[in-house]
């Protein structure tokens, strides 16, 4: 009862750290027990720490994946006002607006827009397809933060082949069973910087903590 008293009184920042703690002595041992060391940039293992933060599953240490130097154009885009696409309004709302606005930048989903809706409906395709073909008519560089729907990243990768989207970054890390592994390992060899969560694991929480992570770290080395 005591403990859960105590628990019961600390601060959100108080948590955060206690949390950030645990997930340090919890990776370290999952690594000693299994012998392996992760070599990863500072960057890198914040984006880890702030995904397994909002999903405590630890597998996510190993199964995210930073391709075509993801690192140095995803910091890049944060300090310079990034435009962010996400594939729902889950992911769009868990980004940080503070954090966004300190880079002058945007989030934006298009999943609810009716003219969306009727897109999908006269392609016989899914929103999220749709809804890329809208974020494609952004004359201005993107970030898609995609944690829900493999059939938006099918879209991505047909739309940069035909030199239809001006993509920088992708977050490919959406959850489920369905064309999801096959949709994500598209992006392994695309040549676009990545960060890919491989396999079955993801979802907009994730995204969305990806999105922040690096935000946070970007807000931290221009305005220490």
């Amino acid at each position: 009862m005591m403990r859960s008293t105590e628990a019961g009184t600390c601060g959100p920042e108080e948590i955060e750290q206690r949390s950030f703690s645990i997930i340090e002595a919890e990776l370290s041992r999952i690594h000693a027990e299994a012998g392996i060391s992760r070599q990863r940039s500072p960057l890198e293992e914040t984006i880890v720490r702030r995904v397994i933060h909002a999903t405590a599953d630890f597998d996510f240490d190993a199964n995210l994946v930073f391709t075509h130097e993801a690192e140095r154009i995803a910091l890049e885009l944060v300090c310079n006002g990034p435009t962010i696409i996400t594939d729902t309004n889950m992911a769009l709302a868990g980004i940080n607006t503070g954090a966004l606005e300190f880079f002058a930048g945007r989030a934006l989903c298009f999943m609810g827009d009716a003219d969306v809706a009727e897109a999908a409906r006269e392609h016989n395709t899914t929103r999220a397809s749709a809804s890329i073909d809208k974020a494609s008519r952004l004359q201005e560089p993107l970030v898609f933060a995609i944690g829900n729907a493999p059939t938006a990243l099918f879209r991505i990768h047909h739309l940069l082949r035909e030199g239809l989207l001006q993509a920088r970054l992708v977050i490919a890390c959406p959850v489920g069973f369905v064309n999801v592994v096959e949709a994500k390992e598209l992006f392994l060899d695309s040549g676009l910087p990545c960060i890919v969560a491989r396999g079955r694991k993801g979802g907009s929480a994730v995204a969305a903590a990806i999105v922040n992570a690096l935000l946070y770290y970007g807000k931290q080395m221009t305005d220490p």
